[in-house]
């Protein structure tokens, strides 16, 4: 009796214990980071089935399983953690550790999503913090320079604050603009060059590019060929710079409620490179003497073939050398100054100057000083909900070439919140004051410069070896330039630093306010708007008394003008992601979104000339005055999709396609499509890996097209007014009406 009880007692267990594991039980809990802050799209799965869910905002989920089963819980950058379902298992509090290996391989793409490096049919480079810190560069465009392959910066002259350009894969347009598109934060940035004049007469002036702090950058991924940049349309078919900042990227990365960062820093500023001066012949031709911009005269010895002996004269002290080496001073001896100066002239008579190489180049340069100081603080609620970020930066620059200086100061100020489970909120506003001043630079022969405007540099670098810049005085008692040539016939460098001078002082302020809303834990919408506006105050301006050749600019003139550019930027996204095709072990993600973009640039001032009181700059005291207007306005309408494929996180596709519709054109409408794919061999046969031989490997192909659209009005026929065109014989002004040179084409279209 005893055994048939205890048979029937195991029995009943047996049916307890099976009924116990087949029980399905409601799992809840927390997922956190290393930090304790909360993980929000975790991917939470029951091991070997397609049941599932994603952490919301504050890192809870909730999730049904069986006892017995096991809960894998992954995120991208993180161990994946796996915790087995028991009966008395009701909540899982989990908190995450770092991979450190798999971050490395995350990087930003188009419009701000954050991919693995693995899944992408394209190429994408990134630069991290500590790299932008290690650099002394103040330009964000200068500190790209050598970090990743495929990029091209060229600067317009070299000096501080000087405009430059990022150029990637190469020249894309024969005409056009080949620069590359800065993404700041999810926001398109501009980056014009507003250069003051053009190669020719004169290319002084900064780009915009300029006003990014570096201080405030925590990483950059740059975009590289058509495949990765189709979602940015026009604007991005010369490649994309995504950039994104300390204060705009929000708690994620934080380890305490408040973060607060200060950092100062001084580099000395000095010329890179000169040419290799030979110091054995002076200024002259063919081993003769005179007072010319080239170095094929005597030689600085004595005796010999070529020596400056053979030029001996003693008996007459102004024409050829004294036997001590000496020859009469330059000043004394010069027909120009004879003609205009005769009484400072007379102030040189008698006086020698020694036969003797100097290093005038060189000592014309002098060692420049970069300072700069910058704050960053962050901070975030006690529940993680809301967040904000503040930046200060400030950088005083002191060019090696004199007359050359530039300052930047910026602030930021951010925030976002999540206002409910659904419903989250982001903004950032960013001020930024530049003040830059530098000594006019244009296309130069051995002697002045090409065209009809100063250039510091031109009159410099073919300085024979023979002259002093330093110790020949530059300017006669009227304030106008003088130098060595007989004619006068070149600019002093150290007249051109004293009295001209192209200043431009900008302020920008650019932000935007985001709000997206979680329709269901896979499906996104979201909105975004965006203003980025800045004010060029540039003053262009040269004494009377230069020696260019040019009657205007010798005259001396007086430029004044203002640039304002805006732009408006508004987006509507709808993304979704992770969901399953079929089986688990295809993954889809789609992406539709519409743009408007209009940019509105306005420059407005006037060009005097004729200078009548010497160092007095004001309209009134000019003779001639002449109006500086342009006005320019283009709208850019977009839609765009993207569909992405994973399988079996080893062949990803890519499908992405946009139509633009421009408002300055008659053929304005382009669709441009793109695909790409990438394989992992490695992931597929993990037979081909070994420890010595491949580790990892994997290919890519991408394809992609875009469109270059006209800038202005290329479908109309300019009429240039002019109310002053000539005047008749009582005075009396006649007004012309003249077409331009240039005529408009209706026909005209995009450049692929």
């Amino acid at each position: 009796m005893r055994t048939k009880f205890s048979g029937i007692l195991t029995l009943l267990l047996a049916f307890v214990v099976q009924l116990t594991f087949a029980q399905e039980k409601t799992i809840s809990g927390t997922v956190s980071d290393n930090s304790g802050l909360p993980l929000p799209g975790v991917n939470i799965i029951v091991k070997g089935t397609s049941n599932g869910t994603q952490s919301d905002f504050d890192g809870n989920f909730t999730v049904n399983a069986n006892v017995g089963q096991t809960i894998v819980f992954s995120y991208v950058g993180f161990y994946t953690a796996e915790r087995a379902v028991t009966a008395a298992t009701s909540n899982i509090n989990l908190q995450m550790s770092e991979d450190a290996a798999v971050l490395e391989e995350v990087v930003v793409t188009a419009l701000g999503i954050k991919k693995e490096k693995k899944a992408l049919g394209y190429a994408v480079s990134s630069i991290k913090e500590e790299a932008i810190k290690d650099s002394p560069e103040t330009d964000l465009t200068r500190v790209l320079q050598g970090k990743t392959a495929g990029i091209e910066i060229t600067t317009s002259n070299g000096l501080s604050g000087s405009a430059n350009k990022v150029i990637i894969r190469g020249m894309n347009s024969f005409s056009g603009n080949n620069n590359a598109l800065y993404v700041i934060d999810g926001v398109p940035y501009s980056s014009d060059s507003n250069a003051a004049g053009n190669f020719i007469d004169g290319n002084s002036g900064s780009s915009r590019s300029f006003d990014i702090d570096p201080n405030n950058i925590q990483n950059i991924d740059i975009l590289k060929g058509l495949a990765a940049t189709t979602l940015y349309g026009t604007q991005g078919r010369n490649g994309v710079i995504l950039i994104t900042t300390k204060t705009g990227s929000g708690s994620a990365n934080m380890k305490a409620k408040q973060e607060v960062e200060i950092s100062t820093s001084y580099f000395f500023n000095e010329v890179a490179s000169l040419p290799d001066y030979q110091d054995q012949y002076g200024g002259g031709f063919d081993q003769a003497f005179g007072w010319f911009y080239s170095n094929w005269g005597p030689g600085f010895y004595r005796d010999g073939l070529g020596g400056w002996g053979s030029f001996v004269n003693d008996a007459n002290p102004n024409a050829g050398f004294n036997s001590d080496g000496t020859l009469a001073h330059p000043y004394s001896t010069s027909s120009f100054l004879a003609s205009n100066y005769p009484d400072y002239q007379a102030e040189f008579e008698g006086q020698r100057y020694d036969w003797r190489p100097r290093n005038s180049v060189e000592n014309f340069f002098r060692v420049g000083g970069v300072s700069t100081l910058s704050a960053n603080m962050r901070g975030r609620s006690e529940d993680g909900k809301f967040n904000y970020g503040t930046a200060f930066g400030h950088l005083d620059d002191e060019g090696f070439t004199p007359g050359n200086n530039i300052s930047r100061t910026n602030l930021t100020v951010s925030g976002g919140g999540k206002l409910s489970n659904k419903i989250n909120v982001r903004g950032s506003m960013t001020y930024t004051l530049i003040n830059y001043k530098t000594p006019p630079v244009a296309t130069s022969f051995g002697s002045s410069s090409v065209g009809s405007g100063s250039s510091i540099f031109g009159d410099l670098f073919y300085t024979p070896r023979g002259i002093d810049i330093q110790e020949l005085p530059f300017e006669t008692p009227d304030g106008a330039s003088v130098y060595y040539r007989d004619d006068n016939a070149i600019q002093h460098p150290l007249w051109t630093v004293k009295n001209a001078r192209f200043s431009q002082k900008t302020n920008r302020i650019n932000g935007f306010a985001a709000i997206d809303f979680n329709i269901t834990e896979n499906i996104n919408l979201l909105y975004q708007g965006s203003i980025d506006t800045y004010s060029e105050d540039n003053v262009n301006r040269q004494n009377k008394g230069g020696r260019t050749g040019s009657i205007q600019t010798d005259s001396g003139f007086y430029d004044t003008y203002n640039n304002t550019n805006t732009i408006n930027d508004h987006k509507f996204v709808l993304s979704g992601n992770n969901f399953s095709l079929i089986t688990d072990w295809l993954d889809m993600g789609f992406l539709v979104g519409a743009t408007s973009r209009s940019i509105d640039f306005n420059s407005i001032g006037v060009s005097s000339n004729g200078q009548q009181v010497f160092d007095f700059f004001d309209h009134s005291g000019f003779i001639n005055q002449t109006p500086i207007e342009f006005h320019s306005k283009r709208n850019i309408l977009g839609v765009y999709g993207q569909m992405n494929f994973d399988v079996k996180n080893m062949f990803y596709l890519n499908f992405a396609g946009r139509n633009d519709w421009v408002s300055n054109a008659v053929n304005n409408s382009l669709f441009y499509p793109s695909a790409s794919a990438s394989f992992i061999p490695t992931s597929a046969f993990p037979g081909i890996k070994s420890e010595y031989g491949i580790n990892y490997l994997k290919l890519r192909a991408g394809y992609g097209t875009s469109a270059n659209f006209s800038t202005g009005y290329p479908t109309v026929t300019l009429v240039n007014l002019n109310t002053q065109a000539w005047a008749d014989d009582a005075g009396n002004l006649i007004t012309s009406n003249s077409t331009a040179s240039s005529v408009g084409n209706l026909d005209i279209k995009p450049e692929l």
